[in-house]
């Protein structure tokens, strides 16, 4: 009896390893594993495999990531948004505006600019539950709504300059190490700043709202048949609601984190950004279709994308574009596995 009972246990263990829903984040870190193999051998005695060079890839595509997050949670629905890039880039436009022309301290432009785009998700999430709007139209009224705002403010790039700002701005903990009894900095000079750690905490948050809550249950069981979901009596149209409502404060944080780094705010700032945050979910295994994805993956994705521009600026001899073909080659490449997987998975069932 024990034997058989360990037996089973091994099984469901293997069964969980190779679920068809993981094969996807097995191939992002698999692809990632090699390109980075690839920089090391090429570019690592100018750079390429320090600490900075890593930290730094997330760092720099920290406003994407926490974008990528909430589309994620959008992606598993079945739905789509298209306004999280305007949206993020009409924050920096309030808290350009608001502090430089108006005066407001930047906490009151920020709390303020949660709310405008908190309202918006769930006005859009709203639209597309009770009106049936397809979430690519809503959405991309979203879009349009939002960067029509940003102009309204502002044609001109606004600078964001307050003493609260620069200082969050330039917080840094600094990586050291122990040398002749003292700690000393890291050569060349590695640190995280609040953007790194507003990323790596929207990971985690996601992934316990979508592993650990029923919240997190119900995005996937709509993603997976909503009409299923509906008659197991989930709150199919509450979830969806309130899943563009956290989508839309993602696309704030993103918008304070890009504010952080560029410290300016520009009506076309962000542009095609939600092609990013789409494209790193989908690369980090998210389904178009709904009901797969997880945030593992989403942080793959994120990290796999900002991989192929560090090699180019390595390179030197490159344009900045060729990062755009690449990530569409790799977007094409997931896609194509997607399809494989999902129709392989659907055979076998049958």
């Amino acid at each position: 009896m024990a034997e058989k009972t360990s037996a089973s246990k091994r099984q469901t263990f293997w069964n969980k390893v190779f679920n068809p829903n993981f094969i996807m984040v097995y191939a992002a870190i698999l692809i990632f594993l090699i390109i980075y193999a690839f920089g090391a051998i090429m570019y690592g005695k100018v750079g390429f495999t320090t600490l900075r060079t890593f930290i730094n890839m997330f760092i720099d595509n920290s406003y994407y990531g926490i974008s990528a997050v909430g589309m994620t949670m959008v992606l598993i629905t079945g739905g789509i948004d298209l306004s999280v890039a305007a949206v993020a880039s009409l924050t920096g436009m309030i808290i350009a505006y608001g502090t430089g022309v108006m005066g407001i301290h930047p906490a009151i432009c920020i709390l303020f600019s949660f709310v405008v785009g908190v309202g918006l998700g769930l006005l859009m999430g709203a639209t597309i539950q009770y009106l049936n709007v397809p979430p690519f139209i809503t959405t991309l009224t979203g879009m349009f709504l939002a960067r029509g705002v940003c102009s309204l403010i502002s044609r001109e790039s606004l600078t964001i300059s307050h003493p609260w700002i620069d200082q969050l701005a330039g917080w840094k903990i600094y990586f050291k190490h122990y040398v002749d009894g003292e700690w000393v900095k890291v050569k060349p000079i590695a640190f995280i700043n609040l953007n790194f750690i507003l990323f790596i905490a929207m990971i985690l948050i996601g992934f316990f709202i979508l592993q650990r809550t029923r919240f997190g249950r119900n995005i996937y069981a709509i993603g997976g048949n909503e009409q299923s979901a509906k008659l197991m009596g989930l709150p199919v149209a509450r979830t969806k609601v309130l899943v563009y409502g956290f989508n839309g404060f993602c696309s704030v944080l993103a918008g304070v984190a890009y504010a952080l780094y560029v410290k300016s705010g520009w009506n076309l700032s962000l542009q095609g950004g939600e092609l990013e945050a789409i494209s790193s979910a989908v690369i980090g295994g998210t389904l178009l279709t709904g009901g797969v994805g997880n945030m593992l993956g989403t942080l793959v994705g994120v990290l796999l994308k900002s991989v192929i521009p560090t090699l180019i600026t390595f390179n030197g001899n490159l344009l900045s574009w060729w990062g755009k073909i690449a990530t569409g080659v790799l977007l094409l490449i997931f896609i194509s596995i997607q399809t494989f997987i999902t129709n392989y998975s659907t055979r076998k069932k049958i």
